[in-house]
Order: C-alpha cells, then structure tokens, then sequence
C-alpha cells in the first residue's frame, strides 16, 4: 500500500489555526483535515481583548482546531522584544479563553514575504491592506504545517 507519511501516521483527522497578531488586526488560518494545507479564514479588526478574542472563538468554533499556532514576531537576531512579549502574553490568554494549546512559530518577515508577493501580483495597497493580515497567518501555519511533515508526523 502506498502512502504519505505524514497521512498514515496520524490516527485521525488534526486540524491547525494559526494567528498573525497585530496591533490593529489578528489574521486567522486554519488547516485542512488532514492538517497538510493552511487557508485563509478571515481578519478579527482588534476592539478590545474580551471582543478579541470572542471574534477569534467564532471564527475558530467550527473549525474546533487541535492546536493554534501564533506567530511569535522575534527580532532579526532571534531575541525576544516588546512585540513578542506582547504576542506571548496573549497566545497566554487566548489559549486559557479557548482552552486549546498554542504552540509559537517564527514569524520573522511573514508579513513582509506576503507584501512582496501581493505587490508582484499587483494588487492595490487598499486591496493590500484587507488581506495581508490572514495570508501572513497562513504563511505561518504553512510553515509549522510543513515542518511536521519532515519531522515525521504530529
């Protein structure tokens, strides 16, 4: 029987979110079932945490990942600064809200590989500006989603 490893060693279905969190926006992805590919799922417009983190339970509730990924945004060094403290204290949060483990990916220049990609599509900064947000969060959540393939599984 022929078959990828990383399908046949799973023993069910596992889906994935991943978050981009940004000052003013979070971006949302989510997994396919097999926990292979990363889709956009939409942008939570940040209002406050309590709001935050409803808008990102009702995007999420009928997807009922198995783990959500947040981009941890570390400096080009690989150290921690205010931004990452920020993004930590709130994947803290949101995983006792939503009560599902959350596990940090590398985000460096996610948003900016997703920019460069948009602009080479030539798309308008308005249109831009309404989708880079959930693209750098699938961009995170292909790359973890990616990395348990070449390390054999979930």
């Amino acid at each position: 029987m022929l078959c990828l490893r990383l399908v046949c060693q799973r023993t069910s279905p596992m889906r994935f979110a991943a978050l981009d969190v940004g000052e003013r926006r979070i971006g949302v992805a989510a997994s396919d079932e097999l926990g292979l590919t990363a889709q956009p799922v939409g942008v939570v417009e940040r209002s406050g945490t309590e709001r935050d983190y409803e808008a990102i339970r009702d995007l999420l509730d009928p997807i009922a990942p198995a783990k959500i990924v947040v981009g941890l945004p570390r400096n080009m060094n690989g150290s921690l600064g205010p931004s990452a403290e920020r993004v930590s204290a709130f994947a803290a949060r949101i995983q006792e809200f939503l009560k599902v483990p959350v596990v940090f990916w590398d985000e460096r220049l996610s948003t900016a590989a997703v920019e460069k990609v948009l602009i080479q599509a030539d798309l308008s900064r308005s249109k831009r500006r309404r989708v880079v947000d959930k693209l750098a969060a699938v961009y995170i959540l292909q790359g973890f989603l990616d990395s348990l393939g070449r390390a054999g599984g979930g």
